[in-house]
């Protein structure tokens, strides 16, 4: 412990000297740090209440412009020049360590700081109390690869000097948080060159950074992740929205094998201009099954997105679930994604069919290699095994759905299925998304409403649009 206090305070009196030229070191690093800032804005958005470990001069807590603002550092030097920099912040001298707090916050950081912690394991365990089920934990290190690098930097005054400190791969990185109770949510590595060198620069941390084998020679490396601490499985109420068009003779099916879950269920069927008599077949089904809570909307847009969207803002379950009409996903399997949600196992679950062998022409072979594609392009831009992203079952909380569309101006209009609007919107709020297979089903009454080229190509132009909106920020 003595030889631990005696590190603690070298690391102390050395950011003590530093914190006079932090902002001119800052400035000459002002290409990495904007980086650092504008994928920070990315993944944190404003309005939130955000802890910053070690914050240094509070640049960049307060460029997140959060609700509320928590900065900690140990050295009495920096945090005197970052509450002067910062006053609409709050700022305190403390050892993360011995730090007492009577509060929780939505996001906690630590940038470019884990490598000055003796104890890496220890300090995160010690954060647990200060998180959420919600509460997302962002830590930026640098990739072990650069430290000769660096030290060279150091050595020529390109960099502000470090001295020893831990140098950790991603793999440590991933360990310790394990150890720690945490759960990663999403891993992202970013920037090729440190020095603004136009077009080249730009060329580099933007796209080719992406190439196969090329992210892991990246200079710093993002995690978010989520504490995975045990809780008690807890009741919800559940909305069920049903998007139909032309789909008849699928409805009292639809109800009558819904089984039973939640503390309530909501059916909510949303009509896209039907012609057989959908419309008339719900209402029938609504006097026909009186102690079912069913309703009925119309569409005023068309596409599922519109369906969805439409239902999900007329939804009151805390749970929102989508069931396809065409009932190729049985609704019989909804209790497991109620399941998954309700014990915390994701926070978006999406259904696939591509794990257990499916029903006789349930799918076409285009359509079976169109969706492995899809799979394996949505699961490289969104940093999580996604194996069938046009299932139409998709579940989430309607907090957490509220979240994504008051973020939906990010992305915009841009989806006619929905399943995308919602897949990029959890990937943008950093959700816990996680599947559950399903068994795909061959369709007993009418037929596809799937375009199969004019929809491949709008998947493709999704594809490089997410590209844009969730890599090459």
């Amino acid at each position: 412990m003595q030889r631990d206090q005696l590190r603690k305070q070298d690391i102390r009196e050395r950011f003590d000297r530093l914190s006079s030229h932090r902002a001119r070191w800052q400035e000459k690093a002002g290409y990495y740090y904007e980086d650092q800032l504008r994928y920070l804005r990315f993944l944190v958005p404003e309005g939130l209440s955000v802890l910053e470990i070690g914050c240094g001069l509070g640049d960049q807590l307060a460029s997140l412009k959060p609700k509320r603002g928590l900065g900690i550092d140990f050295s009495a030097a920096m945090i005197k020049e970052a509450a002067q920099r910062h006053p609409e912040m709050e700022f305190r001298v403390a050892d993360v360590d011995e730090l007492e707090l009577k509060e929780t916050f939505d996001v906690i950081l630590l940038l470019d700081v884990v490598g000055h912690l003796l104890d890496v394991e220890s300090t995160l365990k010690k954060l647990q109390r200060y998180c959420q089920p919600h509460t997302r934990v962002i830590v930026v290190h640098y990739n072990f690869l650069w430290e000769p690098l660096l030290r060279l930097a150091e050595r020529m005054g390109l960099k502000m000097p470090q001295q020893q400190q831990n140098w950790l791969s991603p793999g440590d990185i991933r360990n310790l948080l394990r150890l720690a109770d945490y759960e990663i949510v999403k891993m992202e590595n970013r920037f090729l060159l440190p020095k603004k060198v136009p077009l080249i620069s730009s060329f580099l941390n933007r796209f080719a950074v992406y190439l196969p084998g090329i992210k892991r020679l990246c200079l710093t490396q993002y995690v978010v992740a989520r504490a995975c601490r045990q809780q008690a499985a807890q009741a919800y109420s559940v909305s069920v929205v049903i998007p139909c068009r032309n789909e008849r003779g699928n409805i009292e099916g639809a109800i009558t094998r819904l089984p039973s879950f939640g503390t309530h269920q909501e059916i909510i069927f949303v009509d896209g201009h039907s012609s057989d008599g959908t419309v008339q077949e719900i209402e029938r089904m609504i006097e026909k099954y009186p102690h079912y809570d069913i309703k009925l909307l119309v569409q005023d847009g068309t596409g599922k997105g519109d369906a969805v969207r439409k239902g999900f803002a007329h939804a009151t379950g805390d749970i929102l679930m989508i069931l396809d009409a065409d009932l190729t996903m049985p609704p019989e399997d909804l209790p497991k994604f109620y399941d998954a949600i309700a014990n915390g196992k994701g926070e978006f679950v999406n259904g696939s069919r591509l794990v257990y062998p499916m029903e006789h022409r349930a799918m076409r072979l285009l359509n079976l290699l169109g969706n492995k594609f899809f799979s394996m392009a949505f699961s490289w831009l969104l940093g999580e095994r996604i194996k069938d992203t046009l299932c139409g079952t998709k579940v989430l909380f309607r907090r957490d759905y509220e979240r994504i569309a008051a973020n939906r101006a990010y992305f915009g209009d841009f989806d006619p299925f929905g399943d995308f609007d919602l897949l990029f919107g959890a990937s943008k709020l950093n959700l816990k998304i996680i599947e559950v297979p399903v068994r795909y089903q061959e369709r007993t009454y009418g037929t596809t409403n799937i375009n199969r080229f004019q929809h491949g190509w709008l998947l493709l132009k999704m594809t490089a649009y997410g590209f844009f909106r969730l890599k090459a920020i």
